[in-house]
């Protein structure tokens, strides 16, 4: 845990910064901690400051509304949890000789497209299965819609604990 989640002022989170920056900002009252270890503590000579996990700043920071990004498997993996969107089973179930893939619903050999609303994770098992059919001709639909993610929210979301998380999984689906 050698990085602190920072929130913009309206709770929407921005990005991982070094606890040594967090620190500062909050002595510099630029921002406030929402979150902090129970069981760690910064001590200086004259004070002791609590170890950050999440800050928000104070006044709020004007950021682009929305990046748009190519589907990458990371990203696609993480929108859907690092679970295979049909059989339901998490990257940490699949045999030793099965992975996650991407799947396209409407497969590109039948007119689909490589866009965000058309791929899902699928682990390769059922992948192979489903094949170059439509979900209603391989029985087989999956459990959630696909979406464009948040980008920013993706991101951070791979690489959050889990006090973090719970801040940026709001922000990963789009309203």
């Amino acid at each position: 845990m050698s990085k602190t989640l920072i929130l913009n002022a309206s709770a929407e989170p921005l990005t991982f910064i070094p606890v040594r920056r967090a620190i500062i900002l909050v002595l510099k009252e630029k921002a406030e901690i929402i979150e902090e270890h129970v069981e760690k503590r910064f001590r200086a000579a004259n004070t002791e400051v609590p170890y950050p996990l999440v800050i928000r700043l104070v006044k709020y920071v004007q950021i682009p509304r929305r990046f748009r990004t190519i589907v990458t498997n990371p990203i696609l993996f993480a929108r859907d949890h690092y679970t295979c969107q049909y059989c339901g089973r998490h990257k940490s179930q699949l045999g030793k000789k099965e992975y996650l893939t991407r799947e396209h619903v409407k497969p590109i050999s039948r007119g689909g497209t490589d866009s965000w609303d058309n791929v899902t994770t699928a682990c390769s098992t059922c992948n192979h299965k489903k094949g170059s059919r439509l979900p209603y001709e391989a029985k087989m639909y999956p459990r959630t819609t696909p979406f464009e993610p948040r980008y920013i929210a993706v991101v951070l979301l791979s690489s959050a604990n889990g006090v973090q998380r719970r801040y940026i999984e709001p922000f990963v689906k789009n309203e």
